[in-house]
């Protein structure tokens, strides 16, 4: 590679005579955007660092490795590769699908280009646009979230109060009816509080203002995981891969544990159905630098590099579930009530976070992005 960047280096225009040239291959692995180069027989000549972080690989361990020890030869990607070898000329590919037991990158574009000076030499650049569409997504379900919130307001005021009044009736009449309709009496009484529940469960999707401090992501998660050890996980085995460097996340602690809470107990249910014999949850953090994104409503960016990732190896999610799975009243669940993520994407929402899943057969991640404490909240 060192090479191509010195020729590189001389066909550059403008650079002063007695001016060093930049260190290409430093600037290459600066860039945020995975970027490999593979010579005629397919072998790894050079990777970045972001591409090293996108196949979950060293530059070291790549060198030793053709691109079809990574993906199957029959993916598209070996057709376009051949495409730009053969035409000599830059070809891009949308929406593709980097899939293999050690790769899973759905939704990728790749571009392709020749290197003249090097025949039979591609440079691949490897665009993931999943943050961007989570992104996207996750507007569109605060949105959602908030004509919940707005539905809970109305059902506060016109179904509570009128609750309150059928449910007092039905305790009376329980003392005055003979006893071959005090049933009737009492399924009264058991519907309207069955009512009642549903609607204080909406009203958590309230827009309040969260309070928050320093919180030790890490005591989150030994908290919940025992709560789900020692209840609904008692057979599920459980695995931690903790980053023990981490710094604490801005946020509420106890909005935090009802969102990791509200996954492990869906992954929980996941890895145990289906008579899987090996029920697995894996907790896992960690810090991913160049993780920015907007804040709604205003033109502040936030960081948001430290990650929480719940794992489970259940059967994953349907299909037709997952492009609306954080919408409210959206469940697979025949006694489930659809408000557990639409909550947990709003609380994320709240904490100017972000949530990512991904999920195949005996494999579903769900993924929080979550902002750090910074210097100036902690003078606080």
């Amino acid at each position: 590679m060192s090479s191509v960047v010195a020729r590189a280096a001389r066909l550059l225009p403008g650079r002063q005579r007695g001016v060093p040239a930049p260190d290409y291959g430093a600037v290459l692995s600066a860039l945020p955007v995975p970027i490999v180069l593979l010579d005629p027989e397919n072998r790894f000549r050079y990777v970045n660092l972001a591409a090293e972080q996108f196949l979950g690989m060293s530059a070291a361990s790549l060198a030793q490795l053709r691109l079809s020890d990574l993906v199957p030869p029959d993916n598209p990607l070996f057709l376009l590769i051949a495409q730009v070898r053969q035409t000599e000329a830059t070809i891009a590919n949308y929406e593709m699908t980097l899939e293999s037991p050690r790769l899973h990158k759905p939704g990728i574009t790749v571009q392709a280009s020749p290197l003249p000076e090097e025949p039979g030499a591609v440079l691949l650049v490897l665009q993931d646009a999943s943050a961007a569409r989570a992104l996207e997504g996750q507007l569109a379900f605060r949105s959602a979230a908030r004509s919940v919130s707005g539905m809970a307001a109305v059902l506060a005021h016109e179904v509570k109060n009128p609750l309150s009044g059928i449910r007092g009736a039905a305790q009376l009449l329980e003392d005055s009816v003979a006893p071959a309709d005090r049933e009737l009496a009492e399924l009264i009484r058991d519907e309207a509080d069955r009512i009642r529940a549903l609607v204080d469960r909406m009203e958590v999707f309230s827009e309040k203002p969260i309070q928050r401090n320093a919180v030790n992501i890490h005591r989150v998660l030994e908290h919940v995981r025992r709560l789900a050890q020692s209840g609904f996980a008692a057979h599920v085995r459980f695995q931690e891969n903790y980053d023990p460097s981490l710094p604490p996340v801005w946020g509420n602690r106890d909005q935090l544990v009802q969102v990791v809470l509200n996954l492990v107990k869906n992954a929980a249910e996941a890895a145990t159905h289906d008579a899987n014999t090996h029920p697995e949850i894996v907790l896992s953090t960690g810090f991913q630098h160049g993780m920015r994104i907007a804040v709604s409503g205003t033109s502040t960016r936030m960081d948001v590099p430290l990650y929480v990732s719940v794992r489970d190896n259940g059967a994953g999610i349907p299909d037709d579930i997952r492009p609306h799975l954080f919408e409210p009243f959206v469940t697979s669940r025949a006694n489930g009530s659809g408000l557990g993520l639409a909550l947990v994407a709003k609380i994320v929402g709240d904490h100017g976070g972000l949530i990512e899943v991904d999920s195949r057969p005996g494999r579903t991640e769900f993924r929080l992005h979550l902002p750090v404490v910074t210097d100036e909240e902690g003078d606080l």
